[in-house]
């Protein structure tokens, strides 16, 4: 629900709103807005039983949910109380023809210490279960992440009956150090040791609890917001059934417990048909073992409860590859249900699509100046002075598109500011090839795309025999298994720059991110929306104006 602290900065929030509207048509008259009002500060918590720094929004955490239906335009107020740089991002919000709102250090000057920032998003053609969270730094291992829903429009059906409950489940692996102290930790060339524990909805071990009643069915939006490790999600003697995936309608497949890898969101359907007690909730880590092997438990309660949990949580898989790889093809997109539209999500016919060009993207890790650095065929990313969507609309250079290779060449790995670059309305092919011994999460911000295959070796063109090209299921963020790869297909209909990154935070705080600068000459409004005429100015693009009045 929308937080509404202030009316006057409300009605200076609607007054920027509307004249953005009326002035360069960003939204249509009739779709509805809601206004939030969030001051960011420090704050103790204690998750994990110590006192932290932790990042609050309102005072809370983790920060308060979002929600919202198709098409909303969300007017995001954000105070920055800190006395650091600070910006927020919208994992899988598309913001469509806007990427300078992406909040990310690429498209958005960062809000100065004891200054605020007036997002302005649409959440245009999307529904599902999304999230938020601070992209400069090392602020997410702090807090201020928050969940994000977008319920479909009235008249547009969803393929199951409305859960008698529907609630965010933040799931992530934990560190009991300072967001600082890991920051500098990096920054002196090292790397990370293992997390320290797991929280559910920022409640270390016990401290989360859900109440049911006996018979009723419940929606669970599950969202890994966590650092690095993929993490399995169940419930004591309780079926899920999958229903949606980062804005996807699923076929309805039940599972036992499901494998969420950072950054990654999911929904599924609980019903509550056991006896009147207590279950376990259980998050353990995967591909982890010995003192890496991390569990954490909540409650799930049912109000006639005749009993606490007792005995052992149940287990779950712990190393397994096969099982992971075999439960991530079975997810695919329910092609008779409607998406955000009332036409069938299956109407777009994804595998008829020609593609127009191949990107291989193989994962890099190693040093550079006795310092550890991670990136994209062999380019280990470093900002410029100024974010380049910014540099790129007042053309003020700094960087060069193509300064990445759109395939590997063995070469060792170095320093630059790594930009893809793509043609508007064209249909290409991502390859992830990853040769290490770690599972990885990769996401594409302003998109979502099909992941029409995953396998283990090397990728080659005859790979491609085995992709889904029928009902893959359409996502923002996909896992890659170790000496293994994923394919997705994605078709380039959203202008902007846009952030591909691993969210194994640590490697990306450390160069494994790119920008894709999707391209046209055309300067329609149609086609992409002019820079904010609130958009905060930084590096060498102070001192110039956004746009006249």
């Amino acid at each position: 629900m929308a937080l509404i602290i202030s009316l006057a900065r409300v009605k200076l929030c609607s007054l920027l709103y509307f004249a953005a509207a009326s002035l360069f048509a960003i939204v249509r008259a009739e779709d509805p807005y809601r206004f939030f009002d969030w001051n960011v500060t420090y704050g103790d918590i204690y998750p994990l039983g110590v006192r932290q720094q932790g990042i609050l929004i309102n005072g809370q955490f983790p920060g308060p949910d979002i929600h919202s239906v198709t098409n909303d335009n969300l007017i995001i107020n954000v105070y920055n109380s800190l006395d650091e740089p600070f910006l927020l991002s919208w994992n899988g919000i598309q913001n469509r023809r806007n990427s300078f709102e992406d909040g990310v250090w690429g498209t958005t000057c960062p809000i100065p210490p004891g200054k605020n920032f007036t997002y302005i998003l649409q959440v245009k053609d999307q529904i599902g279960s999304f999230y938020y969270f601070p992209s400069l730094a090392f602020h997410k291992a702090a807090g201020g992440f928050g969940g994000i829903r977008i319920l479909s429009r009235p008249r547009i059906p969803v393929p199951f009956p409305d859960p008698a409950g529907d609630y965010t489940v933040l799931i992530g692996d934990w560190y009991k150090s300072n967001h600082t102290d890991l920051k500098a930790h990096l920054d002196g060339g090292k790397k990370l040791p293992s997390p320290d524990g797991i929280l559910i909805n920022g409640r270390g071990p016990n401290g989360y609890s859900l109440t049911v009643d006996q018979g009723k069915t419940y929606r669970l939006r599950i969202s890994n917001v966590g650092l690095q490790n993929s993490l399995n999600f169940r419930i004591q003697n309780h079926k899920m059934k999958l229903v949606e995936v980062e804005g996807t309608h699923t076929l309805q497949t039940t599972y036992s417990s499901l494998d969420v890898h950072v950054g990654q969101s999911y929904s599924v359907l609980v019903t509550a048909d056991q006896p009147g007690q207590d279950y376990y909730i259980v998050v353990s880590t995967r591909f982890t073992t010995g003192p890496d092997y991390l569990i954490t438990t909540g409650v799930l309660h049912y109000s006639n409860s005749a009993g606490q949990v007792s005995g052992p949580p149940p287990g779950g898989p712990t190393i397994q590859i096969d099982w992971s790889l075999n439960q991530a093809r079975s997810i695919r997109t329910n092609l008779t249900a409607s998406g955000p539209r009332p036409n069938p999500q299956g109407s777009y016919h994804y595998g008829l699509i020609p593609l127009i060009k191949t990107f291989i993207l193989a994962s890099s890790a190693g040093q550079i100046n006795d310092k550890q650095r991670y990136g994209f065929n062999s380019v280990s990313f470093i900002p410029i002075d100024t974010p380049l969507k910014v540099a790129d609309f007042f053309k003020l250079g700094g960087f060069r598109v193509g300064s990445i290779a759109d395939r590997p060449s063995g070469g060792g790995l170095y320093l630059d500011t790594a930009v893809l670059g793509a043609d508007y309305r064209t249909f290409v092919e991502f390859v992830f090839q990853n040769d290490e011994d770690i599972v990885q999460s990769l996401h594409l911000d302003g998109y979502s795309f099909f992941v029409v295959g995953m396998d283990g070796g090397q990728w080659t063109t005859s790979s491609r025999d085995q992709y889904n090209l029928r009902d893959a299921v359409s996502r923002c963020t996909t896992q890659v298994y170790p000496k293994s790869w994923t394919a997705i297909h994605v078709a380039l209909d959203n202008v902007g720059m846009w952030n591909l990154r691993s969210e194994f935070w640590a490697r990306q705080y450390l160069g494994q991110q790119l920008y894709l600068r999707v391209y046209t000459a055309s300067t329609s409004l149609r086609d992409e929306y002019p820079i904010p005429k609130n958009a905060l100015l930084c590096g060498r693009a102070s001192g110039r104006r956004t746009r006249p009045l």
